[in-house]
Formats: C-alpha cells, structure tokens, sequence
C-alpha cells in the first residue's frame, strides 16, 4: 500500500508565501500524476494542480493559476506546491493524490492544514 503524506503547513499572514511538500513511499516518478486538492472549512474538496510526471505538464485550477505553482523536487523525490501571496481564502487543509496509470490506483494523503491569519 502507498502511503502519501503532506508537510509545510501552518499559519501564514496574508501576502505571504508558503511551499508545501508531499511524499510517497513509492518514487513520485513511478505515477502518472501527483496532485493537490485543497478543502476549506464547510467547503467540498476542490481541485488546485495536476502535474503530470512525463511531460511536467501542469494544470492548475483556473482561480489559482498565477499564484500557485506545482512542481516535482528530482532532488528531494518530493511534490511542491508553492503559495504566493495568500489570502484568507485559501485557508483549507491540503491535500495530495497520487497517481498510478492503472486506473482505480490512487493514494491520498491526510492533508496538511493551512491557515491565512494575520
């Protein structure tokens, strides 16, 4: 079984940035995709990045496109996804998905939590 798991949240003031990271217990190279989906509070779960691990294609949710960007660290083996200038909006807890070719094989994490506070 893969176990995903987010990291960088926290408390963050309006304006600000914030880079958060996902891992796996599998190489984030041997999926198709990784994502991130963010939920706010009484809010569904919405879509916020795909980035596709061939080509490093990335599609972005169309609202957030331009202050967030999705990436793959070769370095680290991680996911990232860097926040700029957040607002209070964007508090939510983060999550990330990966995913294998097969389809039905997908891992979530448990989230990590953001909060945009000054």
């Amino acid at each position: 079984q893969v176990e995903v798991v987010e990291s960088g949240g926290g408390l963050v003031q309006p304006g600000k940035s914030l880079t958060l990271s996902c891992a796996a217990t599998e190489s984030i190279w041997s999926f198709k995709s990784m994502e991130w989906y963010r939920q706010g509070p009484d809010k569904p779960r919405a879509f916020v990045a795909r980035f596709f691990m061939d080509s490093r294609t990335v599609l972005y949710s169309r609202s957030l496109k331009g202050r967030f960007t999705a990436s793959a660290d070769s370095d680290e083996g991680t996911f990232k996804l860097q926040m700029n200038n957040v607002t209070p909006e964007d508090t939510a807890r983060y999550f990330c998905k990966a995913v294998k070719s097969v389809p039905g094989n997908e891992y979530w994490g448990r989230g990590t939590q953001v909060t945009v506070s000054s």
